[in-house]
Parts: structure tokens; C-alpha cells; sequence
């Protein structure tokens, strides 16, 4: 299906896709903001599967919950790390909610384990499109920036994800300008964006409605997830980073 005024290129480059993995690509609670796509996704019927590159402790989970090394499938009553794990919140607010999607725990490591991870995810859920999700613009970045923000997890999942033999891989951003307080100028994302549009990579910005429903489901699983996550606030991605109070070629897309 080709884009226009009422089909915005990010959904015109799903059409032909039955199965999408939706992955955080900065870890921790990347994945989280992948949910409204996720959701308006699983709305249109297609198959979905979610993925975190965790901060958590991964050694605590049992072994009938490894895929292989590298990469577990987390239930609702993974006994695992008694703190910090967004992924298990995120699946048990999921059932809660009547969505029966896998979610995955990908060990952090360097790009060939990561790399390891995504190939036996692939086998396993058989996606045909995948989109890596960042909580933030860094992911965006070029890298000769003034501030770069905390960009080692998302390089590692770019890197590791590249070599996926998949028919669409789309990168997503959301949340423009939260990631300021990490150095990020938001001129500087907004210069890349138009470099990536001159390039054909750019697949256009969307806007959440705070009263639509996959707005109402984002915020009312980020309020479940808060209370079982020691140490970190709502926007914050892992547990050790301090935030302030408050609110082929890959194709980008923000929202």
C-alpha cells in the first residue's frame, strides 16, 4: 500500500506484514514504548512478539525458560530477579489485559550475543518485519554530535539485528526531546531527521492522542510496571541511571 495524507508511511511499510517483533533497543523500558504500535498492530490483526535487551538479572531465571543461551521467553510467574524486570511486569500486564503476545528477555551483551539472541528469536516467532523501538532520539544519531545521549545498547541492537534476513526492519523513536537532560539537542535530532529524509529513510512523525486507546494502555501499563521497579521513575530506562522528575537500509520513523 502506498503512503498518503491518510496513510502515513510507517503503516504503509507494515501493510504487507503478518508477524512483527517489536523490540526495545536501549533496554530496560525501551520496550514499553513500543506498546502503541504494538498495540494498534495486534488492533489490525497482525501476530506480535515483544523483546527487551534486559538490565535485569537474567542468570535467576530457570532453565525451562531459555530459548537458548542468551534469549528467555518470560511468563507471568517467571520467578527470576526479585526487583528491576520490566519485562515481567510488562507480560503480566499484558495478560491482564486478555493479549497473549510472547515477550523475550534478551541478555545485555556485546553485539555477537545480541546477534545470537535475534537469530534464535527469529526461529522462534518467524517474524516478516521487525521494529526496533528507543525510548528517546539518541538512536537517531549520527555519532559526531554534540551530545549522544546513552547510545551503547542502541548501537549493539542496530549492529546485531542488521544481518536479520527480514522483508521489512524499521527503527522507531518516540518520546522527541525527553532525552535532553542526557545532552541530547534537539536541533541536532531534527538536522539527522532531514538527512535521513533526503536520503528515502525517513518514514515521517506521528502523534499520539492522549485520549486514544493505545495512549490509555501505554500509561495505564507503564502505572502497573512503577511500583515493582525499584530505583528507577516512569521515563527512567535502568535502574543505575539517575533521571529528574517528570514527564538493507533501515527506515526511521517517530511518533
Amino acid at each position: 500500500m502506498a503512503s498518503s495524507l491518510f496513510v502515513p508511511p510507517l503503516w504503509a511499510a507494515l501493510t504487507d506484514s503478518d508477524r512483527v517483533l517489536v523490540a526495545g533497543a536501549g533496554g530496560g523500558f525501551d520496550v514499553y514504548a513500543g506498546l502503541p504500535i504494538a498495540l494498534a498492530l495486534a488492533g489490525c490483526g497482525k501476530s506480535v512478539a515483544m523483546a527487551s535487551l534486559s538490565f535485569s538479572d537474567l542468570t535467576e531465571l530457570s532453565d525451562e525458560d531459555w530459548l537458548s543461551p542468551g534469549v528467555a521467553r518470560v511468563e507471568p510467574a517467571a520467578v527470576g530477579p526479585s526487583g528491576y524486570f520490566p519485562e515481567r511486569s510488562l507480560v503480566r500486564w499484558l495478560r491482564s489485559e486478555g493479549h497473549a503476545w510472547p515477550v523475550y528477555a534478551i541478555a545485555r551483551a556485546g553485539v555477537e550475543p545480541v546477534a545470537r539472541a535475534y537469530q534464535r528469536l527469529a526461529e522462534e516467532f518467524e517474524p516478516d518485519a521487525l521494529i526496533l523501538v528507543d525510548g528517546g532520539s539518541d538512536i537517531l544519531l549520527r555519532g559526531d554530535e554534540s551530545g549522544l545521549g546513552t547510545p551503547e545498547e542502541d548501537a549493539v541492537s542496530l549492529i546485531a539485528t542488521s544481518g536479520l534476513p527480514l522483508r521489512t526492519k524499521l527503527v522507531t523513536s518516540i518520546g522527541f526531546g525527553i532525552d535532553a537532560h542526557h545532552g541530547v539537542a534537539s536541533t541536532e535530532v531534527l538536522a539527522r531527521l532531514a538527512e535521513l529524509a533526503r536520503e528515502g529513510a525517513y518514514l515521517g512523525a506521528l502523534s499520539i492522542p492522549g485520549d486514544s486507546p493505545e495512549a490509555v494502555a501505554y500509561l495505564d501499563a507503564v502505572t502497573h510496571a512503577a511500583p515493582a521497579q525499584p530505583g528507577s521513575t516512569k521515563h527512567c530506562q535502568r535502574p543505575d541511571r539517575r533521571c529528574p522528575p517528570g514527564p538493507g537500509r533501515r527506515h526511521v520513523a517517530g511518533w
